[in-house]
């Protein structure tokens, strides 16, 4: 038999499939699962030999495309396109031995067999992959040590729950969540905070674009907006403490949630990789420069309690059966007043960076003059929060790489999430598995758009535009914006803008559209972190763009 030239050949030799059998299942596979990548068999032949035309190494693969066999196989395309023999770390081992004991079924494309929890119930339309198994059995451990219970109790409690789940009941319960609109949780947040929305100078923020008055639930005071900090030239300082801040773990109100949230990611195959966040202590936001403190949390220590907030707070708007805002206990128990938001060290604030991106594109006969196009995405239901709302993009987690006392510089994740986000980067995802090379935005590895941009400090220009404390789930929020100026790059690299995964859609806008971007600014759609930063991205783009630039006036309070 001939030995497969690569990780992916194999993998299809072991689904004894032939390459257009192979092909035609990847074409049912993106369909069912809203992935926009496509194969054909003459471009499986080049990838699965590894080689491109004549023999030449393979270029840079389509984001769609490498997302798409990551998504069937569970392996990052880096590790799918090289030599089998090259496969050796022990996480990588540890989950072929988990993929062979428990292999997906390939005859049902929406189905698959949950035989890593130790039942072989059959759930749709999720695909669970190797790295799933690895991450979720990881939170299992978490929460085994942190409820104080017995070794495998988690799972145990995974799976009985798992067994009461039906995934129709919970896409019908995502279905409902997403038709709540952004006002009304940003509204039932003003309710519940009432008494003391407004403390120590600071009050949710307000967007006043035209004849509109836009309430979000993001938290600020004056001398956090409107900062125009530039990143990445030493104003941006925030340091690792050696202080460990308080840590969380679910009491017994929350137990019950947190499995039901393990249970119900597990069943419909949203990403939860345990990996390291970055938890802020102290903030503080003055004459154009940002310091402060962070600290290091597991990313499941959050999910399984503050971001639990959000699913609630919905669940409790979208019930149709009530008139009012119903009981909030993990809301009560985690972020009870404006004190305990503000209370930064004393509980869990994770939070990220997003931005507003702006790239300037050249004249056109069709489109007109000169402008900035401002990218806009759709995040898709395989997120964590968020889901299915409008954002700007780049948006991430403020967490560290591999360095996690530089990685806490804002602009290294900004860097990161351009990287990951628009450009393709699928090695510096965390949520296809943990990062292996020391310096993974050394120069060497930029991809070729972010290598030109680099090759010139003028060629863009980041800046912090605003901060604030998101009341959804008390997250942190560093609003900023991404501009480009060259036009050149459009022409070059404009092609291979190109959001990952964590969207479903991509939007342009134009710059010297205003209407349409004033209408885009009230959409409902919105996440409220999200709509900070577009409004505050606005403001400044304003003073930026010159004559590239015809933006609606936009102000708050």
């Amino acid at each position: 038999m001939q030995t497969a030239r690569t990780v992916l050949e194999l993998k299809i030799k072991e689904r004894r499939q032939t390459l257009q059998e192979f092909a035609e299942f990847a074409e049912t596979f993106a369909r069912e699962h809203d992935e926009p990548g496509t194969l054909s068999v003459r471009h499986l032949q080049r990838l699965t030999a590894g080689r491109g035309r004549d023999g030449q190494p393979l270029g840079q693969l389509r984001p769609a495309t490498a997302r798409l066999l990551e998504r069937i196989f569970g392996l990052g395309i880096d590790e799918l396109l090289v030599p089998p023999g090259q496969m050796t770390t022990h996480v990588e081992v540890a989950a072929e031995r988990r993929a062979e004991a428990t292999p997906v079924p390939q005859s049902a494309f929406g189905q698959v067999e949950i035989g890593w929890l130790g039942r072989r119930e059959t759930s749709t339309p999720a695909v669970q992959t190797p790295e799933t198994r690895v991450d979720m059995a990881m939170s299992f451990a978490w929460l085994d040590d942190h409820a104080g219970w017995s070794p495998e109790t988690t799972r145990r409690k995974v799976m009985s729950r798992l067994g009461q789940l039906s995934t129709d009941d919970l896409l019908d319960r995502h279905a409902r969540r997403g038709k709540v609109h952004r006002s009304q949780i940003a509204n039932a947040l003003m309710a519940y905070y009432a008494d003391d929305v407004q403390r120590q100078g600071h009050a949710p923020y307000r967007v006043h674009c035209g004849h509109l008055t836009i309430q979000t639930s993001v938290l600020t005071r004056p001398s956090w907006l409107d900062l125009a900090c530039p990143l990445g030239q030493g104003n941006d300082r925030l340091t690792l403490s050696s202080e460990p801040g308080s840590r969380l773990a679910p009491d017994d109100t929350g137990i019950g949630h947190a499995v039901h949230r393990l249970a119900e990611a597990a069943a419909l195959g949203v990403r939860v990789a345990n990996v390291p966040l970055y938890r802020l202590l102290g903030i503080n936001v003055e004459d154009g420069t940002i310091t402060g403190s962070v600290g290091v949390a597991p990313f499941v220590e959050y999910a399984v309690t503050m971001d639990l907030l959000e699913k609630e707070l919905v669940d409790s708007v979208g019930d149709a059966s009530t008139d009012r805002l119903g009981d909030l206990p993990l809301r009560d128990r985690y972020l009870p007043n404006i004190a305990s938001v503000l209370d930064l060290s004393g509980r869990l604030c994770a939070g990220g960076v997003l931005a507003l991106c702006a790239i300037a594109r050249p004249a056109d006969p069709y489109r007109g003059e000169r402008d900035y196009a401002l990218l806009i995405q759709q995040r898709s239901g395989h997120v964590l929060n968020a889901a299915r709302r409008l954002a700007v993009i780049p948006k991430g987690f403020h967490q560290p790489m591999t360095d996690i006392q530089a990685d806490a510089q804002l602009g290294t994740t900004l860097l990161r999430e351009m990287e990951e986000e628009l450009f393709g980067r699928s090695e510096v995802d965390s949520t296809i598995g943990a990062p292996r090379a020391a310096a993974p935005l050394h120069p060497g590895r930029l991809s070729e758009p972010m290598k030109w941009l680099m090759a010139d400090s003028g060629r863009v220009r980041m800046e912090c535009t605003g901060f604030g404390l998101n009341l959804v789930s008390g997250n942190f929020e560093f609003a900023c914006l991404v501009v480009i100026d060259d036009d050149e790059f459009w022409t070059r690299y404009g092609g291979q803008v190109e959001a990952n995964w964590e969207a479903s859609g991509l939007r342009l806008y134009s710059s010297l559209d205003d209407h349409l971007v004033a209408e885009l600014v009230a959409d409902e759609c919105w996440s409220d972190e999200g709509l900070f930063a577009l409004s505050q991205g606005i403001r400044r783009l304003r003073e930026l763009g010159g004559d590239g630039v015809n933006l609606p006036f936009v102000t708050w309070s």
